[in-house]
């Protein structure tokens, strides 16, 4: 339930900024694609779910989502808007990208994330190198959870850099950290977990929840897809000392019984 503060507070700049923007750039009389595809997001726009997403990601000062703006667009309709859009070039991708408005950042992810799996080999190059030089831009879980597996993951299981993956995982950036170990969700479905097992033992201490859920979630799917004795001795290894919402999320499918043994310290 939203709570009449959080309406108060959000609501003004939503209709201040996202309803009343204009469409049409420097010339309204010739609308780039950009604008048509601005113009037709707008039209699946529902403003008590976007009041909704306000407080749902954290958009308030200090928070992880401080000053993201959101339409109120499901993700079903943001996807009919990908599909409509898909051969939009890089260089108007970027204007999405790097929108204020949450729903054009997520169709720009859409449409990179189609184009990726639709393009040969120098197709997927630059898309990689595209995301990775704009990641300033992929800030919130979403986001990152619905791109970084196909466009980081999937180009780096074909061509591996290990030291890429350090790199992210150790970022000073919430949201390249994020990158890092979501990528690695590629490399599961393929049956290969070591990567997933070796960035989860680097963010193991990490600071920020949104890497503990992010962690805890791809060591239960090295369980599911690929190993439950791997995750297992992942954890025996480490569960003393895990955050605890990184393990609830790793042992989420195992048997109550076993759950409430590794809770109670007792493997």
């Amino acid at each position: 339930m939203i709570q009449s503060q959080d309406i108060r507070a959000v609501s003004s700049v939503v209709e201040q900024f996202v309803y009343t923007e204009k469409v049409g750039g420097s010339n309204p009389s010739l609308p780039t694609m950009v604008d048509q595809l601005r113009k037709d997001l707008r039209s699946y726009a529902r403003r008590e779910k976007a009041l909704f997403l306000q407080t749902y990601f954290k958009t308030g000062p200090g928070e992880y989502g401080e000053g993201d703006l959101f339409l109120g667009v499901t993700m079903g309709d943001s996807r009919k808007i990908a599909r409509q859009y898909e051969a939009l070039p890089l260089a108007e991708l970027k204007q999405l990208l790097s929108s204020k408005v949450h729903e054009e950042r997520v169709v720009a992810l859409l449409i990179m994330t189609r184009q990726f799996e639709k393009g040969d080999g120098a197709v997927k190059k630059r898309l990689f190198d595209f995301y990775l030089k704009h990641t300033k831009w992929v800030n919130n879980w979403d986001l990152v959870d619905q791109s970084a597996p196909t466009i980081v993951g999937e180009y780096l299981f074909l061509d591996p850099h290990k030291a890429l993956l350090t790199r992210l995982a150790a970022s000073i950036s919430l949201w390249e950290r994020r990158i890092a170990i979501i990528a690695t969700l590629a490399f599961i479905k393929q049956g290969k977990p070591e990567e997933t097992l070796r960035l989860a033992e680097l963010l193991l201490h990490d600071p920020h929840d949104l890497i503990h859920k992010a962690v805890g979630w791809m060591l239960r799917e090295v369980g599911a897809r690929c190993s439950r004795e791997a995750l297992e001795d992942f954890l025996k290894k480490h569960y003393r000392t895990m955050p605890r919402t990184m393990l609830r999320y790793a042992i989420e499918h195992f048997p109550k019984e076993r759950q409430q043994a590794y809770l109670r310290g007792e493997v």
